[in-house]
């Protein structure tokens, strides 16, 4: 495929995915609306907030780190999309996973979080730094669990190239990471919990009880950019453990069943555990979920 179309084609891809990261966050709140008894906002409503934010102006300004954290967060984000296959087989869809491997995109799954804790250093807020360390802690601490997962599977598919991880699980469901390495698979989908900061471990931002940090700090065009950042992460995310963990996708629908599958794993846990402090949730993530990642290493190297 000419590079000209590549780009086209993954162009058009970001856009679908930043649409359809924000119309499965509209589905979550109304589905966690429904939980709670209440009738939640309707499922356009990341739509009409984005649209509204994006023609507004701001005169706030804390310095250019400030400005630059919504920009790291929707660049990790597309950039870790970018590197991901969504379709198996389809030339149209694997993006550009040529490219680069599976050490790259880890890069990028904590690029665009790294950013948005340089820009709320930034803020206004003098409380920033307290935010900042409570979400750094608790991405160190699911990062260990996570990174093994990787190690396993790469080890166990002789490749860090995610187009070639994806390869090893065709043949049946069998084949899946996610029962080939079932240890490896638990401490990955354990870490998901903290990467979503979904409760119980979203104690960063803390909804109901911090009126402060980046949705209210920022706003206008720096909030409609992060609130797109943050659909097309969510996906990019959903997108790299669908290849990892459950053989990728060959057509769209599986694409989107899978994702959304993924997605409600973490939501579900949240609408049953209540919220975790930073030091338990550091505890959690250092215990079964890193005991379950050495597992997984174990099981490859004595297979």
């Amino acid at each position: 495929m000419p590079l000209a179309t590549k780009i086209a084609w993954s162009a058009l891809g970001v856009l679908v995915a930043i649409a359809y990261g924000l119309s499965i966050g509209g589905v979550i709140r109304k589905v966690m609306a429904r939980i709670q008894g209440r009738i939640g906002p309707p499922v356009w409503q990341p739509f009409i907030d984005l649209g509204k934010n994006l023609f507004m102006r701001s005169a706030t300004h804390h310095g250019v780190m400030f400005i630059l954290g919504p920009v790291f967060r929707a660049a990790g984000g597309i950039g870790l999309f970018l590197l991901i296959p969504v379709i198996v087989g389809d030339p149209r869809f694997e993006n550009f996973a040529f490219s680069g491997d599976l050490l790259l995109a880890m890069y990028f799954l904590f690029f665009g979080s790294l950013g948005m804790a340089l820009g709320a250093g930034e803020g206004g807020h003098p409380h920033s730094p307290i935010g900042i360390g409570r979400g750094l802690a608790q991405m160190s601490s699911f990062e260990l669990p996570f990174g093994l997962a990787v190690v396993a599977i790469a080890a166990q598919a002789g490749s860090f190239s995610i187009a070639e991880i994806v390869a090893s699980q065709q043949g049946g469901v069998l084949h899946w990471n996610l029962f080939a390495n079932p240890f490896a698979s638990v401490a990955a989908f354990l870490a998901f919990l903290g990467m979503n900061m979904y409760a119980p471990f979203n104690i960063v931002g803390a909804p109901q009880e911090i009126p402060v940090g980046p949705p209210t700090e920022y706003n206008s065009q720096f909030l409609s950019l992060m609130m797109a950042g943050r659909a097309i992460f969510a996906v990019a995310k959903m997108v790299l453990y669908m290849d990892l963990f459950l053989g990728g996708a060959h057509s769209i629908p599986e694409a989107f069943v899978k994702t959304f599958l993924i997605y409600f794993w973490s939501v579900f846990v949240g609408a049953v555990f209540p919220r975790f402090r930073t030091e338990q949730a550091i505890r959690f993530f250092l215990g079964w979920p890193t005991a379950a990642g050495i597992a997984g290493v174990l099981l490859v190297m004595f297979r």
